[in-house]
This record gives structure tokens, sequence and C-alpha cells, in this order.
């Protein structure tokens, strides 16, 4: 009897748990004893003149890399390892995830009245074979006046996520229109996502 497909989850995130549970996949959190953000070699700097789809690509792939090592030496059983990540570029600038709740207002104002591009990578590696793909969507936002900015703010929703807001919560109710993939937006596209795992030998 075939054992059930598995794969290992490089992230902490809830979006991705959801997403993967929405489409079967079975999976293994892979925990890391500082977390990835503390991890010499996923570095979420940002290099000068690096454009926002390298910078995304450059760090799931770093992720996806730092979680296969982290599965060998830990001698687990050699599944895949998905990770991902996700950042913002507005006219040209990348935004990622805020520092504070001040730093979250400043990111809704500059989001208002505007459009943006959502843009996740996908990761998945298993030994020395690493794909990714890029998912790039784009959001527009209706006009947004300070104050609503500060209620939902306070709610603490958008302290963890790139671009200070959540499209499957209460954010919804700021987005005027979106072109791309509503799960790239929260942050793991499931069709890319199911491609690369087919890739690497997992049954969809």
């Amino acid at each position: 009897m075939n054992p059930t497909p598995r794969i290992y989850l490089a992230s902490r995130s809830p979006r991705r748990r959801e997403l993967l549970h929405q489409i079967h996949v079975n999976f293994e959190v892979l925990l890391f004893r500082t977390g990835l953000r503390q991890d010499a070699e996923v570095s979420e700097d940002i290099v000068a003149g690096e454009a926002a789809t390298a910078y995304v690509q450059r760090v799931a792939r770093a992720k996806a890399h730092a979680g296969v090592v982290h599965a060998r030496q830990r001698r687990l059983p050699a599944h895949p390892v998905l990770a991902a990540d996700t950042t913002i570029e507005l006219a040209g600038t990348i935004i990622g995830k805020p520092e504070n709740p001040e730093h979250a207002v400043d990111i809704l104002q500059q989001l208002s009245g505007r459009s943006h591009r959502v843009l996740t990578a996908v990761a998945v590696g298993r030994d020395d074979d690493i794909a990714d793909a890029l998912s790039e969507s784009e959001v527009r936002f209706r006009p947004l006046d300070i104050a609503e900015i500060r209620r939902y703010v306070a709610t603490g929703e958008p302290l963890d996520k790139a671009g200070a807001y959540a499209i499957q919560g209460r954010a919804a109710m700021f987005i005027a229109d979106i072109r791309g993939s509503y799960s790239g937006i929260m942050g793991l596209p499931l069709f890319e996502t199911t491609e690369l795992l087919k890739r690497h030998g997992y049954p969809l």
C-alpha cells in the first residue's frame, strides 16, 4: 500500500494552510527554531536596484532551500518543501509588511484610490531541485479616509500582512477591482502551486 503523499510547508501563515486544505494537499508545517525571518540564509532585505519580481522570487527560493536543508538536518522523511513570499509594488516601490500600526496607516494612505501590484512567488524544493513560479495581480483601492484606515488598523488585521491588508478579511470593503489571482493575493497562488507540486511528484 502506497504511503499518503505529503509535503512540508515552510511557512507559519494561516492563509497558506487554509489554501492548501482547500485543494486537499496533505502537509506538515516545517518549524524552525528561530523562525525563517531570523534565518541568516533567508534575507528579506531589499538589494539596491532589485526589481520587485526578482526580490519576491529570490526570497521564496531562499525559504524553500532553507526548508530542504532543515528537513535534511533533522533527518525527516524526504518530501517536497513548499515556500512562498508576497510583496506589494506601488509605482515601482516594494512594500512589505508594516513595522508598526503607524506604518500600516501610512501604507494604506499610499494605496488609497490607487492601483498596485501584488506579487506572490511560490517555490517547491526537493533535494537540490528548486523550482519557482510567480503570480502577478493588480488591485485597485477605492479612496479611503483617515478615520476608516485607523479603525481598520486598530483591529490588528493588517499588522502581519504585505501591504497592510488582507483581501479575505475586513479590507475586502476597500477593494474596487482585482485582476489576477485571488489566492495569489491571499498569499499562495493555487494554479502555480499545483503545477509545481505535480512537477515534484505530488498527485493532484
